[in-house]
């Protein structure tokens, strides 16, 4: 049975920021998933709360979520342009069975 690594990533915007970080995330979803170990990037914004959004990412490993988190658009667009914007970032992993889809 193969596994992958699931992570779900839960970033909460400044107030003031949250329009931005709604603006950004696409970007960056739609680069991640352009990797060769992703197998999902999925971004959604909380109904109740607009400034929290809700990232949950699958990859084939978590050498695959590594190489993720070195990437150009990671750094670029993850860590200088959102980080930045955000009060709060919790990022949880987890190993799963291999069903997606």
């Amino acid at each position: 049975m193969s596994t992958h690594t699931m992570v779900v990533a839960t970033y909460t915007a400044k107030p003031e920021t949250a329009d931005q970080v709604a603006e950004l995330l696409p970007t960056l979803a739609a680069a991640s998933r352009q990797e060769s170990g992703n197998i999902s990037y999925s971004v959604a914004r909380d109904l109740e709360h607009p400034q929290v959004f809700t990232i949950v990412e699958v990859y084939e490993d978590a050498e695959a979520f590594t190489a993720h988190r070195e990437s150009a658009h990671f750094a670029s667009i993850g860590k200088m342009q959102i980080i930045p914007l955000l009060e709060s970032r919790e990022v949880v992993g987890y190993e799963g069975d291999g069903a997606i889809g």
